[in-house]
């Protein structure tokens, strides 16, 4: 029987997250505490997350179960499609198959609820009354905004100036949600006016809006910071994902040859292929490719060592791929990807050689997304554009071999509110950003005097 959608009953959602740190041929590096350089301690992070939350970032457990609370919430949404991308393996004469999880169906339109959902009803029952964060593209504040509107809890969002100019209808959804945002960097933190001072007319970063978040949220014993990506518990959340996914394949009678993600602090990316990489741990035939921008290249140009998550040091230093704390990336419209550090379990992957990092520009991963839209109907996000971009190529390499492959990625999120882009790349007002050598170099001298890996 052919699939187009495959869709499982609502009884197979995944009844628990599945956590790598189980599976890792190796122990992950620590993160330090940045005063003393000695491995963190779960008490360290306390002013900034709930305990319930520390304790799944340093869990090794294998299996953690999902609360009967979020999984109500799920329902809402999950679980998601796996689709067959029929119109564009025919459009491109390609033997490959093409699957992608179809994650913009959530409210918020993309793959980050499904943290977002967890981190609010974890801090709920441990008492706290708001939430502070930060978001790039806008994707990620929404998420949070949503979760925080079903469980009751106000929250407050920083939102990377560049993209909160141009996504304005991103803000206007975590307004309808009851959430506050801010365009970052904001004179409402020591933070953002240190960066303001040097640079008014800056165009914001991840790393600023997280060092804003994090310092209004110490402020208070009921409020705490949720952060959307990068962590080991935002990673954790997101293997519903592929959990869901593997299920879908086994159903079609497939397994993948390739997984596909883009890849920006690294949850999308995670969420799909940390079931599969515990597989090919074990043995299993898999290529798995993380996608960034040429403008943001952390996985293809930055080193793997300790820097701090945040612009103004208030973090603590993780082990990750990093252009340097202070890097503000070419403001491209991929707002989720313009981020300095990749997940410290992502980064982990790529040193252990399980995971092949991959840059494109700016210029392809449009061309990508109008074959997409005109091909399987939907306007993906400029984030979403980057893995399928990396599809295209690999879809293209099979037809010029010759060989069947199955390929599966995630389709992260909808474009519908990223039309200013689109419009942008058919005005031809795009262009491409490669990072140059000395603003690389540049950048990576900051990492000087921090501890190496």
């Amino acid at each position: 029987m052919e699939f187009r959608n495959i869709i499982l009953p609502t009884s197979e959602i995944p009844q628990k997250w599945y956590n790598i740190a189980a599976d890792l041929p190796s122990p992950m590096n620590p993160p330090l505490n940045p005063a003393t350089g000695k491995p963190l301690a779960p008490e360290d992070l306390a002013p900034i997350f709930p305990m319930n939350i520390i304790e799944q970032e340093v869990s090794q457990q294998r299996f953690i179960d999902i609360p009967e609370e979020v999984l109500e919430k799920y329902l809402i949404w999950r679980p998601t499609p796996l689709c067959r991308a029929r119109g564009l393996e025919n459009a491109l004469k390609t033997p490959a198959k093409i699957y992608y999880k179809n994650e913009g169906v959530s409210p918020p339109g993309s793959h980050k609820p499904n943290t977002a959902i967890a981190q609010a009803y974890y801090n709920k029952i441990f008492g706290t009354k708001k939430i502070y964060t930060e978001t790039g593209a806008g994707q990620w504040g929404s998420a949070l905004a949503f979760a925080c509107s079903l469980f009751g809890l106000e929250c407050e969002v920083f939102m990377v100036k560049i993209s909160y100019n141009q996504k304005p209808y991103r803000r206007m959804m975590m307004e309808v949600w009851g959430a506050t945002c801010f365009a970052s960097p904001s004179n409402l933190t020591k933070a953002g006016r240190t960066i303001l001072e040097k640079d008014p007319d800056s165009p914001g970063s991840l790393g600023v809006a997280i060092s804003e978040a994090v310092e209004k949220a110490v402020t208070s014993e009921t409020s705490r910071y949720a952060l959307g990506s990068v962590l080991n518990h935002v990673m954790l959340h997101q293997t519903i994902i592929g959990l869901e996914a593997k299920k879908q394949l086994a159903a079609a009678g497939d397994y993948p040859d390739v997984i596909i993600g883009c890849a920006g602090g690294g949850s999308n990316f995670a969420g799909t292929c940390l079931p599969f990489i515990r597989e090919k741990i074990a043995g299993k035939e898999i290529k798995l490719l993380a996608v960034e921008p040429t403008s943001c290249p952390t996985l293809t140009k930055g080193p793997f060592t300790y820097d701090f998550g945040d612009t103004a040091g208030l973090t603590p230093l993780l082990p990750m791929y990093t252009l340097g704390h202070n890097f503000t990336p070419e403001p491209i419209h991929a707002g989720g990807l313009r981020y300095h550090g990749m997940a410290p379990i992502v980064s982990k992957l790529i040193s252990d050689q399980l995971v092949t990092p991959l840059a494109i520009e700016q210029m392809e991963t449009f061309a990508a997304g109008i074959t997409w839209a005109r091909t399987e109907g939907f306007i993906s996000a400029p984030e979403a554009n980057h893995a399928i971009a990396a599809v295209i190529r690999e879809a293209n390499q099979a037809r010029e071999e010759g060989k069947e492959k199955v390929i599966l990625f995630t389709w992260s999120g909808h474009g519908l509110l990223d039309m200013a882009a689109y419009d942008a790349y058919l005005s031809k007002k795009l262009s491409d950003h490669a990072m140059p050598e000395e603003l690389l170099n540049q950048s990576l001298a900051q990492l000087k005097g921090l501890p190496t890996i």
